[in-house]
C-alpha cells in the first residue's frame, strides 16, 4: 500500500472542510425547495383568501413590528404548533399555507418540517418581515400591519 502524499492529504481535508462548511451554511440558511411568494404576493393572496398566511415568529417580535395584515400569529415554538396550524387550515393538510418569519430562515426550516409531516400546501415567504437576500421584506415594502396586543410570555 502506497502512503498518501501530503498534497493529497491536504486536498482531502479541504474537501471535507468544504462539505462541513456547506452543511453548516445550509443549516443556518435553509432553502425550501417548494413554492415561494414575495411579501406582496403573500399579502395579496392572504387578503383574497387564496392562502392562510401564518406569522411564525415569537410574541415579542409581533409586539415590536406588528403582524402583517391578513396573517395569523402562531409561535413556531409551541408544542401544539402543528395541531394549531391544522386547526387554522380547517384540518385540510393540502390547503395553501404561507409561512413568514423575520428574515426567511425560520420559515424555510418550518416549511421543510411541515412538508415532511404531510402538509402539502406549504409556501415560504423568504423575504420575511425584515427583509433578506430574497427581498426588502414586509415592513420595507410598506405593506400594512396590525398591532399585536396579546400576551408576551
Amino acid at each position: 500500500m502506497r502512503p498518501i502524499s501530503p498534497t493529497r492529504r491536504l486536498f482531502g481535508l479541504a474537501i471535507l472542510a468544504g462539505a462541513a462548511g456547506l452543511g453548516t451554511w445550509r443549516y443556518l440558511h435553509p432553502v425550501f425547495d417548494g413554492t415561494q411568494l414575495s411579501v406582496a404576493e403573500a399579502y395579496a393572496a392572504a387578503v383574497a383568501g387564496d392562502v392562510v398566511l401564518v406569522d411564525i415568529r415569537r410574541p415579542e417580535e409581533w409586539r415590536d413590528t406588528g403582524i402583517g395584515q391578513g396573517a395569523h400569529p402562531l409561535d413556531m415554538r409551541r408544542e401544539d404548533f402543528e395541531t394549531e396550524l391544522a386547526r387554522l387550515l380547517d384540518g385540510d393538510h393540502g390547503r395553501a399555507v404561507a409561512l413568514i418569519c423575520a428574515r426567511g430562515v425560520r420559515s424555510a426550516r418550518v416549511a421543510r418540517r411541515l412538508s415532511a409531516a404531510g402538509f402539502t400546501g406549504v409556501i415560504d415567504v423568504p423575504e420575511g418581515m425584515l427583509g433578506s437576500s430574497a427581498g426588502p421584506g414586509w415592513l420595507a415594502a410598506g405593506l400594512p400591519t396590525d398591532k399585536y396586543e396579546g400576551p408576551v410570555p
